[in-house]
C-alpha cells in the first residue's frame, strides 16, 4: 500500500512540473523561488528560537 501511495505521489509531482513548465515557469526561476524559501525559513527559525530564549527567560524568572 506505501508503494502505490509513493508512484502516485511520484506521478502526481511529475505532473505538476510539467503543468509549471507548461504556464511559463523555467527552470532559473523554480531554483531561485526555492534558494529565497531557504533563507526565509531561516530567517524565521532563527525568529523563533529568539522568541522561545526570551519566552524562556520570562518564565523562569530571569527577565522582569
Amino acid at each position: 500500500m506505501a508503494g502505490l501511495a509513493l508512484i502516485i505521489s511520484i506521478i502526481a509531482l511529475v505532473f505538476a512540473y510539467l503543468s509549471y513548465r507548461k504556464s511559463g515557469g523555467s527552470i532559473d526561476e523554480l531554483k531561485q523561488k526555492v534558494e529565497d524559501l531557504g533563507i526565509t525559513t531561516e530567517t524565521l527559525r532563527t525568529k523563533t528560537a529568539d522568541i522561545l530564549n526570551s519566552l524562556e527567560k520570562k518564565v523562569r524568572g530571569e527577565d522582569k
